[in-house]
């Protein structure tokens, strides 16, 4: 194979100059058809990483690092839009194969040699390169162009009759799986066997000689399983692999990938080909996987894998166990050396972490490809700091380069150090968190027990794609081979998710559906264990866990420091505290009482933008409210509210003054009905035991018939909001009463209470109206009684479609809005929350009906274009509205982004989403800023 070189110190300066040459030899070739003037395949040397939507990332990056001169094999890229073009019609664009013959003839000419021919084959590889990496989800072959012709003169040329036969088994095995369809562990257990019969442990201590025999059995799996031979044809596999490529964006594992991570399903996928490059040709070629820092700590060093006489799927795949990339250095130091200095070239060039693949055949390198670096959330925060500290990037970018999402898994609690703890293993810490579940051994199962409502940990000896259902319903995964560069920890990292790899001690069975330790005990399916994915430790049974540090800096009991945990604290410190200068909106809590207002105001709320006031009256004070919406006679309701009234003054004084100096929205009474009503089942057992013991039953029997008077079939549509206000007379009025006293109060203690009272579901303007003037009213009493000044401001909740769309006549009566976007999605949709989710919003979701969750973001098209222009019509009425979100896409990031774009004052969120929603609110004033740039 070094027929082609002419040196292996460096990259090859004649072969760099020839890849260069290829367009001229494209294009004197004059063979390149266009429809339409598009073009549908780029070489290597025609694109740069800008090119990503059309190129994918893969070809685009390839394209890159041969502008910057680093050793990349030659070859070619088909464009997305041919893939899209192939998936809308069935068939390849008409111009493709010209377009192809024409650069695999110039690839030839660049190579010197022909695909497949006999003496001294070109070898190709074919693999798939989406816009958004979606690691291990679509498929790749390598080695195409070997046939029983061909093998025979590549072992000639690289005077390795094993490596010859090595290679073909590899392009029967993935063309065999990845193509045709066969089953993939027909493949493994024919190999398996072959090392059985020679007892041998590794497929690297199999000879010429057997792998033959392997080649042999493989064939006949093909025969078997198709009905027809693997294909001998060169030409052949290659426009097969494409097309398989094409289809690897539409399987299952592939779209579920996609709705786990947001990625558009129309983008399709480029097929990159490029020319073979060898690290399974003996001790001097290997083949790895490299990070330009840690992706799981963020840490600088020299992190990666790297396996000798190997191809490149067997370091992602796992199956062997790798040696640490720093191994490299005593194994070959000038292939290191290279290496160190184009992970620096790399890294500077895209001012980011980057995850690189090569190989080194015979002691020469080869960059195979390379890409910004999925990493964890910790890893995002330290990076994007310590990449402003070396002036790469500025701190605007730096807010660009994390998300809210990845703060949320940060403040996830994390095992207790002094619990007493049984730990039976250790494997490498590929992606952090502490998870704790059942064992469970395959995909179907951990699917199938989380949707039953228990938590468990995915453990397997290695993952592969098809395991993606498992991984995202398992709250950890462990795995007994592979590294941190295998396909359990990048995808893992990419999801969030706990990992823990290459626990080699720990022997897993998944046919007996067990796992051994080292000193023989035995995990069985269904006991608990727990994974630390910080450390790589593996415990029997349920450890404890403690709050995150970053969690306790938030609340004021962490201060950055130089230990690990310090360090990170630090770098989310600097992030946030330039997410809080820049950012427009205000963040909101939402909160019922003192205690979650202080720790709401801890995790940096600018006040309360929902106060609830129905969850005020749970527990011993439901019965005042029961009574009052049961009650029959003036003086009955009288009492009522006589004794609700100091009970509701005393929660907002203590409110008020938690949240002092900031404003607090206080919603008057808001339930369903029967939120406050007996169960009807429940008193009818009751009353009818009573009658059947003939004892006493009076109060029940006239307690069943109001509420057989009051049921509803709908209660969310019922009598509730305003319309609950204006039935039951005193009700709204004696809590703006309270409320109004609790303001003066705190006023005369010398105190600033900001309140905003808001009124609910109120769907026409005259609603508004009413409450507003009897409102207005109580609020003067109390000024009358007091001798203090009150200023309440009055507004509604826009959750109703007719709200929404009628905003402008309500303008006139209310001083802001809080769009309450959970009944807005639910009266939008038609969907009762309660009931939908649990019945057919998976479906939905599968089906790709929904790409998440109308109820977790917000649909922009629907429910959002009501927002957007209640919005407009809000302003145009009453210019200094004041417009908030108070439902629970207040703390969604992307939602976040949405909200700032429509021009919105502020976001109102849970007290633990609050760090979440300043964050994306900075990214978001950020982001429109660059974009305003630009």
């Amino acid at each position: 194979m070094t027929g082609r070189r002419t040196s292996t110190d460096a990259f090859d300066l004649g072969m760099f100059l020839a890849v260069r040459a290829a367009n001229r030899v494209i294009e004197e070739s004059g063979h390149v058809s266009e429809i339409n003037d598009q073009k549908f395949v780029y070489d290597f040397t025609e694109g740069n990483r800008d090119l990503k939507d059309l190129l994918g990332g893969k070809g685009a990056n390839l394209a890159e690092m041969t502008n910057l001169g680093l050793p990349v094999p030659p070859g070619f890229t088909i464009t997305t839009e041919a893939c899209k073009v192939y998936l809308e019609s069935g068939s390849e664009p008409v111009a493709l194969r010209d377009e192809v013959s024409a650069h695999l003839d110039a690839l030839e000419q660049q190579m010197g040699k022909k695909l497949g021919q006999a003496d001294d084959p070109l070898l190709v590889s074919v693999r798939s390169g989406a816009k958004f990496s979606m690691p291990g989800m679509m498929d790749t072959v390598l080695n195409i162009g070997l046939s029983d012709e061909s093998v025979a003169g590549l072992a000639r040329q690289a005077d390795n009759e094993r490596f010859a036969w090595d290679s073909y088994r590899r392009l029967i095995q993935m063309f065999g799986k990845t193509v045709l369809g066969v089953e993939g562990e027909l493949f493994e257990e024919a190999l398996d066997e072959a090392k059985a019969a020679k007892k041998v442990a590794s497929d690297t201590d199999l000879d010429a000689a057997d792998l033959k025999k392997v080649v042999k059995h493989f064939k006949k799996i093909v025969k078997a399983q198709t009905g027809r031979d693997f294909p001998q044809d060169a030409r052949e596999q290659m426009d097969l692999a494409i097309e398989a490529v094409f289809n690897s964006w539409n399987t299952d594992r592939a779209k579920l990938y996609r709705r786990q991570e947001r990625i558009p399903g129309d983008l399709g996928t480029a097929v990159n080909v490029c020319s073979m490059v060898f690290g399974n040709l003996g001790p001097d070629s290997g083949t790895g996987v490299a990070f330009t820092r840690d992706p799981a700590s963020g840490h600088a060093g020299v992190y990666g894998d790297y396996l000798q006489n190997a191809q490149g799927e067997d370091v992602v795949a796992g199956i062997r166990n790798t040696v640490p990339l720093a191994d490299l250095e005593s194994i070959d130091k000038k292939s290191y050396d290279q290496l160190m200095h184009i992970m620096e070239t790399l890294e500077t060039h895209y001012k980011d972490l980057c995850d690189i693949e090569f190989t080194i055949e015979r002691g020469q390198l080869w960059m195979l490809q390379t890409r910004v670096g999925k990493r964890t959330a910790g890893a995002a925060f330290r990076i994007a700091t310590q990449l402003v500290d070396q002036g790469l990037i500025d701190e605007a970018e730096a807010l660009q380069r994390v998300t809210g999402a990845q703060l949320a898994q940060l403040m996830f609690p994390k095992f207790d150090e002094n619990a007493k703890v049984e730990q039976i293993g250790r494997g490498i810490a590929a992606s952090p968190g502490a998870a704790v579940g059942k064992a469970v051994f395959d995909s179907y199962t951990a699917v199938k027990w989380s949707r039953s409502g228990e938590k468990v940990i995915l453990i397997r000896r290695e993952t592969n794609p098809d395991d993606l259902d498992g991984m995202i319903a398992a709250e950890g995964i462990l795995t007994s081979r592979g590294g941190k560069t295998s396909h359990a920890a990048v995808v893992a990292r990419g999801m969030g998710k706990t990992c823990v790899c290459g626990a080699e001690e720990l022997e897993v069975d998944t046919k007996r559906r067990r796992m051994t330790t080292a000193d023989g005990q035995v995990v069985e399916e269904g006991d608990v264990v727990s994974i630390d994915g910080s450390t790589g430790k593996v415990y029997l049974g349920e450890v404890p866990v403690v709050p995150s540090p970053v969690v306790e800096y938030f609340e004021g009991r962490m201060h950055a420091g130089a230990d690990d945990a310090d360090e990170l604290v630090a770098a989310v410190h600097r992030v946030m505290a330039y997410a809080d200068r820049v950012r427009r909106l205000r963040v909101r809590a939402n909160a019922d009482n003192a205690e979650d207002a202080l720790r709401a105001r801890r995790f940096g709320a600018q006040g309360i933008g929902l106060c609830r006031t129905e969850h005020m009256f749970l527990g011993e004070r439901r019965q005042y409210v029961e009574r009052l919406i049961l009650a029959d006679t003036d003086v009955e309701r009288e009492e009522s509210l006589k004794a609700l009234l100091p009970l509701q003054k005393q929660d907002f004084i203590e409110l008020f003054e938690a949240m002092d100096g900031l404003p607090v929205t206080v919603r008057l009474l808001d339930p369903p009905l029967h939120e406050f009503l007996p169960d009807i089942t429940e008193l009818s057992v009751r009353v009818a035991l009573a009658e059947s013991r003939k004892e006493p039953h009076e109060n029940d029997l006239r307690l069943l018939q109001a509420v057989h008077r009051l049921h509803e079939q709908n209660p969310m549509l019922g009598l509730r909001g305003v319309r609950l206000g204006l039935v039951i007379p005193g009700l709204f009025t004696m809590q703006v009463r309270a409320i109004a006293e609790a303001a003066a109060h705190r006023i005369d203690a010398k105190g600033d209470p900001r309140v905003e009272i808001m009124i609910p579901l109120v769907g026409t303007v005259q609603e508004l109206e009413i409450v507003r003037e009897e409102a207005e009213q109580v609020i003067a009493e109390v000024r009358a009684q007091t001798g203090i000044e009150l200023k309440l401001a009055l507004g509604t909740m826009i959750e109703l479609p007719r709200a929404a769309v009628t905003a402008g006549q309500i303008a006139e009566a209310a001083e802001f809005f809080s769009f309450g976007t959970n009944d807005l999605t639910q009266t939008v949709w038609g969907f009762s929350r309660d009931d939908v989710e649990a019945s057919f919003f998976t479906a939905y979701l599968e089906k790709g009906i929904f790409g998440v969750s109308p109820f977790e973001t917000i649909d922009k098209d629907g429910v959002g274009a009501l927002v957007r222009s209640a919005v407009q019509a809000g302003r145009a009425t009453r210019p200094d509205i004041k417009l908030g979100v108070c439902g629970e896409h207040g703390g969604d990031p992307e939602s976040v982004h949405f909200f700032h774009e429509v021009g919105l004052d502020y976001v109102s969120c849970s007290p633990f989403r609050i760090p979440v929603a300043r964050l994306e609110a900075g990214r978001a004033a950020a982001e429109a800023k660059g974009s305003d740039s630009r």
